[in-house]
């Protein structure tokens, strides 16, 4: 069974969409996702989240090095907000 998760855009032709397999392995899934960051550890299971664009992110759970659950999540209002601010506050401080 094969997942394909993707954001449609203008671009949507020269963006290889990554497809994900229950069963993958997890080192394959971090080659595709160098942005992911571990979400959880909870006993042998493993989450990370990988933040698609401005509106949703993913969530892949692993055990035993293979995946076993896939979510796809809308962020909420204040991320955004919350990114924008952290951004324009890197822009006002000067450089040395």
């Amino acid at each position: 069974m094969a997942i394909a998760i993707g954001a449609m855009s203008s671009c949507t032709v020269f963006n290889k969409t990554p497809t994900y397999k229950v069963g993958m392995d997890e080192k394959d899934f971090l080659k595709m996702n160098p942005t992911a960051v571990i979400s959880n550890l909870e006993g042998p299971q493993k989450t990370y989240r990988v933040v698609r664009d401005d509106k949703f992110y993913l969530l892949a759970t692993f055990e035993d090095e293979q995946l076993i659950r896939l979510e796809e999540k809308e962020l909420p209002a204040y991320w955004n907000q919350n990114n924008f601010q952290q951004q324009e506050e890197k822009k006002d401080k000067p450089i040395y």
